[in-house]
Parts: C-alpha cells; sequence; structure tokens
C-alpha cells in the first residue's frame, strides 16, 4: 500500500475514534443533562389533580417562592402537598425514613444502628397513636388533604423524575420506590423537631462522665448559674396568670409489661447474651456516642443550638407599628430546613379561614414561622428540660421499682436493610420509658463512676439506662400549628400555644392592633425530687414526675412598659422567684443581652428602630468574650517578635468579626487554644476524641514547615473533644465559666502541663494566655501563611452547604454533584449573627441562622426574609441555591403578601385543576 493512502486510513482511524469519542461524550452529556433537569417541577400551564373541588393558582417569584390560592382548606393544603413534593420530595422521604427507623431500607447496612436506636424511640408509634387520639378532626382532614397532594405528584413522577438523588440512589438500590406519603409521615416530623430541640440530656451525660474525674466543686465550675444580675430574662418579674398555681396531674399509665425477653435478647439488639455488667460512666459514654450519631434533622443538639427573635413595640418603631424579627440556628443543609411559602383562601371564610405566609417544612402542612393577616410569630427554643435519664436494676427481665422487682415491657422491631438480610432487634421499656442503653455495642458494662443519689441495690451485674421525654406521649401539637395560622389576637395566639406541647419554645408575637406578647408553651414536667441534672435512681418513686406545669402557670409577657421582648435562648424567668423548675442548663445569655442593648442604644433619648435597623441587627457579629479578654491579652508582656506581631491585631480592634477581619482571626485563634489548655485535656477521656489541633514542634522525619525564624518545625495533631461533648465549644457557657475566673489569676484551671516539644508548663493566667496566644500564632501561621496582612476570618471560618444523605456520603462524583460552597461568612459562636463553630473541632461553620425574617406589621408588604439556601431541592435547579450569597451577607429579600404585591412579583403561574 502507497504510504499517501496509509496516511490517509491513519487519519480516517483517528478521526473516526476522535468522533465516537466526542459522540459518546455528547451523549453521555446529554443523559446527564437530561437526569438532572428531569426532576425540575413545572411551574406553568395546568395540571390535573384528582380530588380538588376547584382550581388553585401557584404562583412563583423571581426566587422559585410559591404563594397558593385555593377556595377551600382542603384545596388548599392539598396544593401545599403537591407543591412541596415538586420541589423537595428527596428530603421529605429521607425525613420520614428517619422518623420512622427505616433509613437502612434505603441506605443499606450502614444504618441499620441509627434506625435501631430511633425505633427504639419509637417516634413513628406515638405519631401514629397522636394522629389516632389526639387530633382534631379539622387537623386530620387538613393532614389528609396534604398527604393527597404529595401522592398525587408520586403517581405522576418516580425515579429520576421525581430528584437527581433517586437516580443516583438506583445504582447501589434499584429496588427502592417511595411509598405513598401518609398524614402519620407528617406528623412523626414534629418528633424529629423536638428530639433536636429536646434539651439537657447531654448536660446529664456529660456531668455524670465528669464526676469520675473531677470534684463536685469543679464541675460547678463548668456549669456556672446563670448570670441573672447582668443577662435579662425574658419575662422580668416571671409573669403568669394568678388564677393559677397548680400543675396538671401526670396520668400516664405504666406500661403493662408483662413479657419476658426472648432468650438470647441483646443489650445492644444483635442476639447477644443479656447481661449488662460493668460502669454507668463507659454506658454513658457510648449513649453520647449514640446520640451524636443520630442525622441533625434541625441542629446540633446542646449549647450550639439556638435562635434569636425581638420585637418592638410601634410606639418605639418608626413605622409606628410593632416589627418583628426571627432566625433560628440550626444546622447548615442543602436544602434549607425551610422552605417560603404563602397559603392564601381567595375568599377568607369558615370554608377557608387561612391567609398566612411564611416559613414551612416540606412534609408538615402549614406555616411554622410567619404571619397572617393580623398577627406575626416567631419562634425560639425555650431550652425546658424534658427529658431524664433514669438508672435501672435489671435482673432476670424485671426491674427494681418502690422495693420491688417488676416486669419490663418488649417489643419486637424488624429492620429491613437495601441489599442485606432483615435485622431484629428487641426493645426493652420501664415505667420511665425505653432502655435507650441497649442501643450501643459499648454499652455492655455499667454501673461505676455515675452519682447515686440516696440508698442503691447492690450494682450486681450493673444498671441500664432509660428515658422519660415528654415527646414519647401522644400531644396535640398538630392542632396548635393550624390555630396559630388562623388567630387573630392575643388571647386566641395564647389558646392555640396551650396545644403546643413539643417542642417548648419561646413564642413572640406582634399584631396589626400594635400589641407585642411572649409566650412560653410546652409540656413541661414537675419532678418529685431531683432537678434533672443528673441521671436519676430509677428504683426510687420519690423521683417520679408528679404532673406538667399548667399553660396557666407557664410565664407570658404582654405589652410590657419597656417597649420590646428579646428571646434568645436566655432564661426565661428568674428561677429564684418562679414557682417551677424549668431547667438548670439555659444558655447563659450572650445572645439576648446583646440584643436587648442594640434596642436600647436605638430607642434611647426619643429614638426609633427601622426595618434597616432591625435587620443590621440581625447581622452584628461582635463578639462578646473578645470585649473580656483582649485588654488582658494586650497586657501580656510578649517577647517573640512573630506572637508580638500578632498581639498587635488586637489593638483598637472594635470586636467585630467581619469576614475580612484580621484581628478576629486572630483572637478566635486564641480563644480557641485558651480553651484546650486550660480545660480540654483535663476532662475524662469519654469527653475526648482525636481531632483537628494544629500545633507546632522541631522538625523531625515527618517533614518541615518552614518556621517564621527560618527554623524548620512540623505540623501534628493532638486530642480535641467530640463535637456535642462537654468539652470547651467555645460559647457562652465557656464565656461566663472564663469571666467568673479571670479575676482569680492563680485558679488552677489556669494551668497547662509543658507539651513534650518545646513549650514549658503553663502556671496561672497570664503564662497560659500567653501560651494560647503563641499557640494560635503557630496554629493560623499553618492555615493562612506567615503574612499576618494576608490573613482573615473568613478564610478560617468557612460554611459548606452538603445535601445530607448522599452529599455526606455518597461517592464523591455525586457529593460533588450535590454538594455546594464553601462561603467564607462573619460572625461567630454567641454572636447575634450565629454562624457557630465548634472551639474543640475547627473554625468551619457547623451551625447557622437557617432564615431570617422582618415583619412590619403596619404594612406586611414591607416584610422582609431570606432562606439559607432555595426554593428547590433540585441540584442545579436555578433556586437550588440563589439565595446563599445574599444570606451570606446579611441581606433580605422583599416578601410580596398582597394579592397584588404577588401578582407584581410573580414570574410562573400554574394553574392546579379539578
Amino acid at each position: 500500500m502507497p504510504v499517501k493512502k496509509r496516511s490517509r486510513r491513519a487519519r480516517l482511524v483517528v478521526i473516526t475514534l476522535v468522533l465516537l469519542l466526542v459522540g459518546g461524550l455528547v451523549a453521555g452529556g446529554f443523559w446527564t443533562v437530561g437526569t438532572v433537569r428531569a426532576s425540575f417541577p413545572q411551574t406553568t400551564g395546568s395540571v390535573q389533580l384528582e380530588g380538588l373541588s376547584g382550581t388553585v393558582e401557584v404562583k412563583r417569584d423571581g426566587n422559585g417562592i410559591p404563594q397558593i390560592y385555593a377556595s377551600s382548606a382542603e384545596d388548599l393544603f392539598m396544593a401545599q402537598g403537591f407543591v412541596h413534593a415538586q420541589d423537595r420530595f428527596w428530603e421529605m422521604d429521607v425525613r420520614r425514613h428517619t422518623t420512622a427507623g427505616r433509613l437502612s431500607e434505603m441506605f443499606g447496612e450502614e444504618q441499620v444502628r441509627t434506625d435501631a436506636f430511633l425505633r427504639t424511640l419509637g417516634w413513628h408509634d406515638v405519631a401514629k397513636e397522636e394522629y389516632e387520639t389526639e387530633l382534631s378532626e379539622e387537623t386530620k382532614d387538613h393532614l389528609t388533604a396534604y398527604s393527597a397532594g404529595v401522592n398525587a405528584y408520586l403517581e405522576e413522577h418516580g425515579g429520576a423524575d421525581l430528584s437527581l438523588e433517586y437516580a443516583a440512589l438506583g445504582l447501589v438500590n434499584d429496588a427502592y420506590e417511595p411509598q405513598p406519603w401518609t398524614p402519620v409521615d407528617s406528623v412523626a416530623w414534629l418528633k424529629a423537631m423536638a428530639w433536636d430541640l429536646r434539651g439537657n440530656v447531654e448536660d446529664e451525660i456529660d456531668r455524670s462522665l465528669l464526676s469520675t474525674r473531677l470534684d463536685e466543686e469543679q464541675i460547678e465550675d463548668l456549669y456556672p448559674d446563670y448570670p441573672t444580675e447582668r443577662h435579662r430574662p425574658i419575662v422580668e418579674g416571671g409573669a403568669v396568670d394568678e388564677a393559677t398555681e397548680t400543675f396538671l396531674p401526670d396520668t400516664e399509665p405504666a406500661p403493662d409489661a408483662d413479657t419476658e425477653p426472648a432468650p438470647g435478647d441483646a443489650a445492644d439488639g444483635t442476639g447477644q447474651d443479656d447481661a449488662l455488667p460493668g460502669g454507668v460512666s463507659t454506658q454513658l459514654g457510648g449513649l453520647a456516642a449514640s446520640l451524636d450519631d443520630l442525622p441533625a434533622l434541625l441542629g446540633r443538639s446542646g449549647s450550639g443550638i439556638g435562635s434569636n427573635s425581638w420585637v418592638v413595640s410601634g410606639d418605639y418603631t418608626t413605622t409606628g407599628r410593632p416589627l418583628l424579627a426571627n432566625d433560628p440556628h440550626l444546622a447548615p443543609q442543602l436544602p434549607s430546613v425551610w422552605t417560603q411559602m404563602g397559603l392564601h383562601c381567595k375568599q377568607v371564610s369558615e370554608r377557608c379561614p387561612y391567609e398566612v405566609s411564611g416559613f414551612t417544612f416540606a412534609g408538615l402542612p402549614g406555616v411554622v414561622i410567619g404571619h397572617n393577616q393580623d398577627i406575626a410569630w416567631g419562634l425560639t427554643n425555650l431550652g425546658a428540660d424534658v427529658t431524664d435519664l433514669y438508672l435501672e436494676k435489671i435482673e432476670d427481665g424485671r426491674y427494681l421499682y418502690d422495693g420491688e422487682m417488676v416486669p419490663y415491657e418488649t417489643r419486637t422491631e424488624v429492620i429491613k436493610v437495601a441489599g442485606g438480610k432483615d435485622r431484629e432487634i428487641t426493645v426493652r421499656s420501664t415505667r420511665h420509658g425505653p432502655i435507650v442503653s441497649d442501643r450501643n455495642t459499648e454499652l455492655s458494662r455499667v454501673g461505676e463512676g455515675a452519682p447515686v443519689t440516696g440508698p442503691a441495690p447492690d450494682r450486681g451485674d450493673g444498671y441500664a439506662v432509660s428515658l422519660r421525654w415528654t415527646a414519647l406521649s401522644p400531644s396535640a401539637t398538630m392542632d396548635a400549628v393550624f390555630k396559630i395560622n388562623k388567630a387573630s389576637d392575643f388571647e386566641e395566639f395564647r389558646a392555640a400555644a396551650a396545644d403546643f406541647a413539643v417542642p417548648s419554645q419561646n413564642l413572640v408575637y406582634a399584631d396589626t392592633e400594635g400589641n407585642i406578647g411572649y409566650q412560653a408553651p410546652g409540656r413541661i414536667p414537675v419532678r418529685g425530687k431531683g432537678d434533672g441534672r443528673y441521671p436519676a435512681p430509677g428504683w426510687d418513686p420519690d423521683y417520679e414526675w408528679t404532673g406538667y406545669v399548667e399553660q396557666s402557670a407557664l410565664p407570658y409577657e404582654y405589652n410590657p412598659e419597656r417597649g420590646y421582648i428579646v428571646t434568645a435562648n436566655q432564661a426565661v424567668v428568674d428561677q429564684e422567684t418562679y414557682p417551677y423548675l424549668l431547667t438548670e442548663d439555659w444558655s447563659y445569655g450572650a445572645r439576648s443581652q446583646r440584643i436587648n442593648d442594640l434596642i436600647q442604644s436605638k430607642i434611647e433619648d426619643g429614638g426609633k428602630v427601622s426595618m434597616d435597623d432591625m435587620q443590621a441587627m440581625q447581622s452584628d457579629s461582635s463578639s462578646e468574650i473578645a470585649k473580656l479578654l483582649v485588654p488582658y491579652l494586650l497586657k501580656i508582656d510578649v517577647e517573640d517578635p512573630y506572637v508580638r506581631e500578632a498581639q498587635q491585631l488586637l489593638e483598637g480592634w472594635d470586636y467585630t468579626q467581619d469576614a475580612d477581619s484580621a484581628p478576629a482571626a486572630y483572637f478566635n485563634g486564641v480563644w480557641r487554644n485558651l480553651l484546650m489548655l486550660a480545660f480540654g485535656n483535663k476532662l475524662p477521656k469519654e469527653l475526648r476524641v482525636e481531632g483537628e489541633c494544629l500545633r507546632v514542634r522541631p522538625a523531625d522525619d515527618s517533614g518541615p514547615l518552614e518556621d517564621l525564624d527560618g527554623t524548620a518545625r512540623t505540623v501534628r495533631e493532638c486530642g480535641t473533644r467530640a463535637p456535642d461533648a462537654a468539652q470547651p465549644d467555645g460559647g457562652d457557657r465557656w464565656f461566663e465559666i472564663v469571666r467568673r475566673l479571670v479575676e482569680d489569676p492563680d485558679n488552677a484551671w489556669w494551668s497547662a502541663p509543658a507539651d513534650g516539644l518545646d513549650t514549658p508548663a503553663a502556671e496561672g493566667r497570664d503564662e497560659l494566655l500567653a501560651r494560647a496566644m503563641k499557640d494560635a500564632r503557630w496554629e493560623l501561621t499553618t492555615k493562612l501563611g506567615k503574612n499576618i496582612d494576608t490573613w482573615s476570618w473568613g478564610r478560617l471560618h468557612r460554611l459548606m452547604l452538603e445535601n445530607q444523605t448522599l452529599g455526606t456520603a455518597g461517592p464523591a462524583l455525586v457529593q460533588r454533584m450535590l454538594n455546594r460552597g464553601p462561603w467564607e461568612v462573619p460572625g461567630g459562636k454567641d454572636a447575634v449573627n450565629a454562624t457557630g463553630w465548634n472551639a474543640a473541632g475547627g473554625y468551619d461553620v457547623v451551625w447557622v441562622p437557617s432564615m431570617r425574617m422582618v415583619v412590619n406589621l403596619e404594612d406586611f408588604d414591607k416584610s422582609r426574609w431570606i432562606n439559607l439556601t432555595g426554593a428547590s431541592g433540585h441540584a442545579y435547579h436555578p433556586h437550588y441555591t440563589d439565595q446563599t450569597d445574599l444570606w451570606a451577607k446579611g441581606e433580605l429579600l422583599p416578601w410580596a403578601y398582597s394579592r397584588k404585591a404577588v401578582d407584581a412579583s410573580a414570574e410562573d403561574t400554574m394553574a392546579l385543576t379539578p
């Protein structure tokens, strides 16, 4: 063959291969684009829904936020279910599998342990009983209509047409198909809300574990009293209705408990021996680990979770009517835990009484936070102690109570596992509740260490731990959601709050008539003996709950003379004057007092608060602990020129934690290292894990890092704490701890051993502060570089938005498709702009203002709102994260409410027809 022909043929082969390759890539590209876009919802034209009684309009603005207009309540909630399913069904499906303890059906073997714990709690069973026995017929009708709307969408969509995540899930679990939605699926979500806002279970565990290493005085150092003299409680004076000082009797019967566990029932539910030998400290440590493993559906529990809300009377606003702000602090998620939505009856009447707009949960009908045509409301976590752990003496299928061995109750749960065999577990319960210590293989030893009050039975094979929790009894909280949505004045609002059993929340209120108010609702136990700070002896009937505080005895305020109300997880009342114990574990009031001070600074000398002022307050990033410590840090005589260079950053700093602030970066580094030196390694090993802790030492074989003075050093990791344990997370409890110690420079806490490298022991406050400053200088050098002119808080303090299932545990490619970020953000732990970080784990953002709103009671159309992410839960949809940039800058979107404003802002209109 001639060379020319051979060359031509070779080129043709190459071209053919290239074309085939390109064609394959294009086909792959089209498949990917098609898969991604398949689930994008229809937002224009019309869709028929069987069961509607009339046409429903769905209008969406430029951010995809839906406003729904219907002529009956049933049509309204059916449409809400349909629209929620359009935008967020994957999220809804995962939530219901979580609340039912059925994650293993979707994700396989790795979720069995989580499912076992959730089955032990029995959320779905309680929700079913709640639906059947506690809720009004009207509420049931709304839930049924909502479910019908969700199912109407499921009938026409499946697999990748529902969500990109289903396409990804199909690669490993192609047998999975979503089941129809039920009203109980919606009600069960309230249990997830209650769990994440449950109170002080971790504090009970932590104090018990601390007692194995610290004495009582040292433990009290770490849990100081609430500083009532400096940080105002919500209700000043402890207002309750004078007509009652009684409480509701506890009418819950003990379990029938007449069955024995099946042979071979395991304490960990895996078919091993039923005995529980060993130590309480080990058991409680394992229980803490189990709690940490559970999905953070709404936010991290403990001191991280919180919220801000405040309302200012029209006497002190530029509008002449109240202004109300709210921003709940929850775990960052993608999509956000919230969806924005308006629910409008075309003509408000008895048949269709809703004209409400605000923030909703996908999977739950109604509006959780927002306003209607007459009132506005916001929520923050009250933090009431509604959980108690009980130590139980277990022996031969019985537990000790009041001098007698009583049979405990058992039930069998079957956990279906995708790609694996079914698992069968046995759940054991005493009169106090489920034995939660059964759910961890590390909990095979109990009995040593945890303090026991009064005479105790022989530990023998050890104690188990049961959980009593108000949310494990049926309630009518779902009724409260709809009643609040319809309320027209404070009397109706308080009546609605009476049904809000769990989770116990601070409810702030304002109305168009100019009134402001506050109500603490919730099912809050009255204890016989004990204060809920430590596990109670389950065998002693004196430690039973004797009832619940009656609603009329719970604190409230109405038009207080000061003209404003602030709730930010601080103490609700002064417990010295209030007749009932709400909790001993409040947040310590750093945020709430800052908000109080900001409002007071605006209204003193006749000033007025504007909408812009309310928005600016939500973005306030001032560090309260920096105001205390910086003067001490600046007095330290620093010899190292590189540390002194960093110290000088703090001179003249205004304590604002802006994203571009170098002083904020350095101070927070000092604060983190101070906490680790003074407290971190002095706590029990059960409260410490290995984690990120950058320190430096002279170079060795592990690889040099050039130090500022030319000396080669290396980076190593040191032990730190678990995210939700007693080790210092840097929040306002630790603010208060350090505030009380800083005036005692020789206190034993101000000591740190030599690090075994090149740093000697620190003795006393000033030496420890000097060492923290040095350690922070080196840590930030490794993270941000040695040139402090390039440092900024935002480079350390970053927000990453992750899909809560496949985005955290899926293949890397799937994670890249579903996750977004990072964003460099301002704010900090227990700043008003509470972009929280955990001092034990690094500087990344781990909880956030999950949404922000400011409601204008003079003209609702002048209200503003923002979500953490966007309206859509579909990756690559234009509204997936279209609000996040604005959120990070503290900006808010206009909030259209009236029909005229909604029509003007609408970009898409869809008709749902019978």
